[in-house]
């Protein structure tokens, strides 16, 4: 028979109120899992992929090694007690969330007791950044962008000074900026164009514009 979660803290508040008459205190674990999802090529878009992760809360801190499916902090926690895990560090290139599966709220915080297990999920996603430059030169409308290698483009007006795709580029991916469409009275060329995305956004592919020759 499944017991629903009202139903399981009712009756974990129960086994702790008989505990406390005997003169006993219960405790529980702060147990999670680790989210695992995947393209509709396959890829792995959510996992820990790098190392540095460390969880927190109550005083405790733990590590997280790559690839880990579960985790498990080392020391229970007492009935009443609160908790709040968070993320102390996270793992190289990837930023994380702690969510709360019994609520399924961010913040990953309750009270010791108030269901008969704590379970935390947690979600790490690589790090992503946009791409963009200065323009000079710009004279006239119609200039086109485009990321040909990780997608999107951008238009750029007339006497524009900068642009920034909207779409970032996830850390590890490579980007490749081209001109797609040029305006109508210039012609422009992008230098810095091609690259592999680290750990900040880019803003040095800078595009240059010069009226277009006499016909």
């Amino acid at each position: 028979m499944t017991l629903s979660p009202l139903l399981r803290g009712a009756l974990a508040a129960t086994l702790a109120l008989t505990l406390a008459a005997c003169g006993g205190k219960a405790t529980f674990p702060i147990n999670g899992t680790v989210a695992t999802t995947t393209d509709a090529a396959g890829v792995i878009t959510s996992t820990v992929l790098y190392k540095g992760l460390v969880l927190t809360t109550n005083g405790m801190d733990l590590s997280v090694p790559v690839g880990a499916k579960t985790f498990s902090f080392p020391n229970t926690i007492s009935y009443g007690d609160v908790y709040n895990v968070t993320v102390k560090t996270p793992p190289d290139h990837q930023n994380c969330t702690t969510i709360d599966q019994s609520t399924a709220l961010e913040t990953a915080s309750g009270t010791a007791g108030r269901l008969a297990s704590i379970n935390i999920a947690l979600t790490c996603y690589l790090n992503s950044f946009t791409i963009g430059g200065t323009v000079s030169g710009l004279t006239s409308d119609g200039l086109v962008l485009t990321n040909g290698t990780a997608g999107g483009t951008v238009t750029i007006a007339s006497a524009a000074t900068a642009y920034v795709f909207t779409a970032p580029v996830t850390y590890g991916n490579s980007y490749g900026v081209t001109v797609l469409t040029q305006p109508a009275k210039d012609v422009c060329t992008v230098s810095n164009p091609a690259g592999i995305m680290g750990d900040a956004l880019v803003s040095n592919i800078n595009v240059t514009c010069v009226p277009k020759p006499a016909t």
